[in-house]
C-alpha cells in the first residue's frame, strides 16, 4: 500500500452508463495526490467501460478493473464480491465504499480527509441527503438522527447499532479502515447484498467508530437495483440479518428493525401498494409461518387490488406530513401500482414527481 495515498474510493458496478458518468463528475474534481478511485466492473454489457476510461484518461487517479461480462453476476452476490475485490485493490489506508449512481457534494472529500485525521478511527460513518431521481430536490435531508459528531468505543456498540444502524442500509457512507476490513470475514456474507453491515457489526466490535453527521452525499431515490426483492429484502432478509449479530441487545437490534415485521399488517399493505407483496410471496414466505387466524387477515388484505392499495396508502401519506418525503416519493415512482389518481393525490400534498412517472 502506498504511504502516501490515504483514502480509496471503492466503487462496485454493473450496467450503469446513463449514471455513473455524472458520479465522476461529482469525485474527480475532488481527488488529490493522496486519494484515489477504484471502480470494479462487474461485467457490464453497456457504456459502463468507455464512460470510466473516457474520465480515466483525464485523471491517473482512477483505477479501473472489470470482470468478463461471462462472470457477471446482477445480484446481492455480485455486489458483495465485488466491494469486497475493490477494496482488496485499494491502496489507502481507509476506503469510502461508494455507489455508482449517487453524488458527492462539493468538499466533501477534503471533510472526510479532515475528520479521519482527527483521531483515526476505524469507521466513519457520514450522514446523506435523499433526493429526487434527477437529484433536483431534497426529500430528506438527514438520514442520521444525530445533530452532533460522536465517538464509539468497543463498550458502546449497542448505542452505536441503534444510532446508525438503520441509515447503513446506505452503503455509501461507510468509510472504513483498510486493514480492518480485510482482517474480518467477508466471503460468509457474499450474497446478502450489506456486506459492509456484516462487517462492520460482526465481532469483535471495532475499537473506534465515529459518526459525522454532515450530509456529504446525495442519494438518487427511486433508483435501486433490488426494487424487484423489496419485500423479501426488508421483511426476511434484512430483520434476519440485524438480529444475528452476536453481542448486541435486543433493544438495540430492534431500533434498527423489528425481528418479525411482517407480522404486521400495515407493512404487508404498503409492499402490497408498492408491488412487491402478492399471493405468490403470501405463498412463498408467509403462509407457514401465520396462524389460521393471521393467514384469514393477510388473505382479505389481499383481495385488495394492489393499485387500490396504492391509492390508499397514498392518500394516508397525504395526510401524515410525518411520512412524505422519501418513502412516498418511491411508492410515486417505483411502485408497479403507481396510477393517475394516486399520482394526482402526490401532487395535490406537495410531493414532487418526476414528468413522466416510472420512466426513468
Amino acid at each position: 500500500m502506498s504511504d502516501s495515498c490515504k483514502l480509496s474510493i471503492c466503487i462496485p458496478t454493473l450496467n450503469r452508463g446513463e449514471f455513473i458518468g455524472e458520479t465522476l463528475d461529482a469525485i474527480v474534481p475532488q481527488l488529490t495526490p493522496e486519494v484515489e478511485l477504484v471502480i470494479v466492473d462487474g461485467g457490464s454489457t453497456d457504456d459502463t467501460e468507455s464512460i470510466v476510461r473516457a474520465h480515466a484518461a483525464h485523471c491517473d487517479r482512477i483505477r479501473y478493473v472489470r470482470r468478463d461480462a461471462a462472470d457477471s453476476i446482477p445480484s446481492n452476490e455480485g455486489f458483495d464480491r465485488d466491494c469486497d475485490w475493490a477494496v482488496e485493490l485499494a491502496r489507502g489506508r481507509h476506503c469510502w465504499l461508494f455507489t455508482d449512481d449517487d453524488l458527492i457534494v462539493p468538499g466533501a472529500i477534503r471533510t472526510v480527509l479532515d475528520d479521519l485525521a482527527d483521531g483515526d478511527p476505524d469507521l466513519l460513518v457520514i450522514d446523506a441527503e435523499v433526493r429526487d431521481l434527477a437529484l433536483k430536490q431534497v426529500l430528506d435531508g438527514h438520514r442520521l438522527s444525530l445533530s452532533e459528531r460522536r465517538d464509539y468505543g468497543p463498550d458502546d456498540r449497542d448505542a452505536f447499532m441503534a444510532d446508525a444502524g438503520s441509515s447503513l442500509s446506505f452503503v455509501g457512507t461507510v468509510i472504513i479502515r483498510r486493514a480492518s476490513w480485510l482482517e474480518r470475514d467477508r466471503a460468509s456474507y457474499y450474497g446478502t447484498g450489506f456486506i459492509h453491515v456484516c462487517v462492520i457489526f460482526q465481532p469483535p466490535a471495532l475499537s473506534h467508530i465515529r459518526i459525522l453527521p454532515l450530509s456529504l452525499v446525495q442519494i438518487r431515490m427511486g433508483n435501486a437495483a433490488w426494487i424487484g426483492r423489496a419485500f423479501e429484502i426488508w421483511m426476511f432478509q434484512w430483520p434476519a440479518l440485524i438480529w444475528g449479530f452476536e453481542g448486541y441487545s435486543e433493544d438495540a437490534k430492534a431500533k434498527v428493525r423489528p425481528r418479525e415485521p411482517w407480522r404486521q399488517l400495515r407493512s404487508l399493505l404498503v409492499h402490497r401498494a408498492y408491488g412487491s407483496f402478492g399471493r405468490p410471496e403470501y405463498r412463498k414466505h408467509l403462509a407457514h409461518r401465520l396462524g389460521r387466524l393471521a393467514r384469514l387477515r393477510v388473505q382479505l388484505m389481499l383481495m385488495v387490488p394492489g393499485r387500490l392499495a396504492h391509492i390508499m396508502t397514498i392518500g394516508a401519506l397525504a395526510i401524515s406530513p410525518l411520512r412524505r418525503g422519501s418513502f412516498a416519493y418511491n411508492l410515486l415512482v417505483s411502485s408497479r401500482n403507481s396510477n393517475p389518481l394516486s399520482r394526482a393525490i402526490g401532487r395535490l400534498a406537495g410531493q414532487p414527481l418526476p414528468s413522466r412517472p416510472g420512466n426513468h
